[in-house]
């Protein structure tokens, strides 16, 4: 969908002039003129490619519990089976991601791919659901985490005050907000610090579990499949669970227009990434198992926590710290992602203007950045976060599915597209079956919280037709968005990119 007529940005101002000749002056006319283009820049290495995957996609959820696939699988082996399963499944649909950015030069993944392929009523109503529901609850819950585990040393002896759990994941979430606001080169910096980070952290559980193993620790290993009896049902709820563990292998997509040699970089970054965190996955629930019985497992709050204690001693004090920083590199990478979904919305004219402006200097995708931070505030004190991840989990493999299938569709709808990278036809279509088969499976396991998700996800559709399609807004509404916009660029300091002006 072709964006609408812009609306009206501060001519007058002083850090506008001149901006026809790509030299912008800054608000403190003391300062001397910017030169260069006001866009965001290429600056994602192949090296940064991966750690925003990675560091992504390993949060908190393999140190703390991998029970959900143990408990929906019965078994030891089965559960190993689906860890692996999913690590391999998960590739598929990263290479799937792999040839849409190498042939889709634009950002904002799951959104921008729908709306090539289907549309722009469907790609309205994911950027609305993300912006609404996900992206606030995902951010506060990993946030929680990291505020849970960053004071656990602190606490080792007593029950950590909730109030002191929430303001520490405030100052968290904001930290990470105006990291992404000031430097884009500072938050990939840091992402690789901590995706270095978790990699330390995994191998630190990886090799006394290889040295159990070669001391002859296999006991609960024996009969591996024999245990209780998981039901049919309870299999899409392992996958859920271990889709869950590897989502984020599609980050990489939402920054394509900054990735330095898209068509080289962004399939090599997928690929690294995922086996090295398959691996990392599999041989971490191995180790896990060389010394804590699946009954242990289970009644486990942290299962990193209770190995370290079991082979470390002491040293397993430093866990819940890696831990924190693992948290912390999900919230960084997250955000420095999704915040390029709604910059490219925005452009698109799907989200207010000011989410597709850019700061004079920074060249960071400000507003877009900022706009989470209220309503994950909101979700960290008031929300029931659980309960709103639940009821969206569908949503999200939901899109991805259909953004997959939207692949398949583009290879017959626009058969001429350079296609640098292409996978075998057999792997979206898998991926995409598997995805929409455990959406319509999860419908009848779990019917309550999966209609209630599918009714948020819906309230899309009136919304599109309200704020976008319906073009006869009263005046005094349009010209107090224009009042709104011109003073929120004024204080924030942000103009639109010059791709935006030539369009």
């Amino acid at each position: 969908m072709p964006r609408k007529a812009a609306l009206p940005t501060v001519s007058n101002g002083s850090y506008l002039q001149g901006q026809a000749n790509g030299r912008l002056s800054s608000v403190d006319s003391g300062q001397p003129a910017l030169e260069g283009k006001v866009v965001l820049k290429k600056k994602v290495t192949l090296l940064r490619g991966i750690s925003i995957i990675i560091g992504t996609i390993i949060g908190a959820g393999i140190f703390i519990s991998p029970k959900g696939i143990l408990k929906n699988t019965g078994s030891v082996g089965m559960s190993l089976t689906v860890w692996t399963a999913c690590g391999i499944l998960s590739l598929f649909g990263a290479l799937c991601y792999a040839e849409l950015g190498t042939c889709i030069k634009k950002s904002g993944g799951h959104y921008t791919y729908i709306l090539e392929a289907f549309g722009p009523l469907p790609a309205f109503v994911r950027v609305w659901v993300e912006l609404l529901i996900i992206r606030p609850a995902a951010t506060a819950v990993i946030s929680l985490a990291f505020g849970r585990y960053i004071l656990e040393p602190f606490f080792m002896q007593c029950e950590i005050p909730e109030l002191a759990i929430k303001l520490i994941t405030a100052v968290g979430i904001t930290l990470v907000m105006v990291l992404n606001s000031t430097s884009v080169s500072w938050s990939a910096r840091i992402q690789m610090f901590l995706t270095f980070c978790k990699l330390v952290a995994i191998l630190i559980i990886i090799v006394p579990g290889v040295i159990q193993l070669i001391k002859g620790e296999t006991q609960h290993f024996k009969n591996a499949f024999a245990g209780n009896d998981a039901s049919v049902l309870g299999l899409p709820l392992a996958f859920y669970s271990g889709m869950y563990a590897y989502s984020g292998w599609f980050y990489l997509n939402f920054v394509t227009e900054e990735v330095e040699n898209p068509e080289k970089n962004i399939p090599l970054a997928i690929c690294i990434s995922m086996i090295i965190v398959t691996v990392g996955y599999v041989l971490t629930n191995v180790a896990y198992f060389t010394t804590i019985s699946a009954g242990e497992l289970l009644l486990s709050k942290a299962v990193a926590v209770t190995f370290a204690e079991r082979l470390m001693g002491n040293f397993s004090l430093a866990v819940p710290v890696f831990v924190a920083l693992s948290c912390f590199g999900s919230m960084n990478g997250g955000i420095f992602a999704v915040s390029r979904m709604f910059f490219v919305a925005s452009r698109e004219g799907h989200l207010p203007e000011i989410l597709s402006m850019i700061h004079v200097r920074k060249h960071t995708p400000l507003p877009a950045v900022i706009v989470l931070h209220p309503l994950t505030m909101i979700m960290l004190f008031n929300g029931d976060l659980y309960s709103l991840l639940n009821f969206l989990s569908f949503a999200r493999w939901l899109f991805i599915g259909l953004v997959v299938a939207g692949l398949i569709y583009l290879r017959y709808k626009r058969p001429d597209m350079p296609r640098p990278f292409k996978v075998p036809l057999f792997i979206p279509a898998l991926f995409s079956f598997t995805c929409l088969f455990m959406v319509a499976l999860s419908l009848y396991s779990d019917p309550v919280n999966t209609g209630i998700g599918f009714a948020i996800t819906l309230t899309g559709i009136p919304a599109y037709y309200l704020f976008i399609v319906w073009d006869k807004k009263p005046k005094w509404f349009r010209k107090l968005l224009d009042r709104v916009t011109r003073t929120l660029q004024i204080l924030l300091e942000v103009i639109p990119s010059e791709e935006d002006q030539k369009s």
